[in-house]
């Protein structure tokens, strides 16, 4: 995506309407990873660099996305390593919803793109919200029905809320 593209893409997600976001969310974590880990060398909505939490909105679809990526892996996990899935209450302040299929479709992503390996223009749209300060992102899970709320942690707020309040082992 070259500068005038991308600026017209910043453009399109500023006219969404942000709202504040208060919920439980879910979160899949192996060893003794903390669920406050954050991604920067880039995903699906967060470019490299570009610091990103990926929590889920239903239990079943954060264990739909990282068994899958497990399943890409060359090598499978050893069969004593820690799996733990932490239920957590999410408080930020500017979230922009992309959830359905309209909303992408504005930013120019349909379900062909969003389920595409080639993470480009989805990374494209993250780094927008981002740039934005804009603090959450709600998107379709790709693996599942549910929904992922991907968190920009260097925009949040005063009020932001990010605490554990249950993690199981499976």
């Amino acid at each position: 995506m070259d500068v005038d593209d991308q600026q017209k893409l910043k453009e399109i997600l500023a006219g969404f309407q942000s709202k504040e976001w208060e919920g439980d969310v879910y979160r899949y974590m192996l060893a003794d990873n903390s669920p406050e880990r954050e991604n920067v060398r880039g995903a699906r909505w967060n470019p490299p660099q570009v610091a990103a939490i990926y929590t889920s909105l239903q239990r079943e679809t954060a264990i739909a996305e990282v068994e899958y990526r497990l399943k890409l892996e060359p090598c499978s996990l050893r069969p004593d390593i820690r799996k733990t899935i932490y239920r957590i209450k999410i408080k930020i302040t500017s979230l922009i919803d992309l959830s359905d299929d309209n909303s992408l479709k504005k930013v120019g992503i349909d379900r062909e793109k969003l389920s595409n390996v080639d993470y480009s223009i989805c990374q494209c749209v993250g780094g927008c919200i981002e740039w934005l300060e804009h603090d959450g992102l709600l998107v379709p899970s790709v693996r599942d029905e549910g929904t992922n709320l991907v968190i920009f942690p260097s925009n949040r707020k005063n009020n932001y809320l990010f605490e554990v309040v249950e993690e199981e082992e499976i």
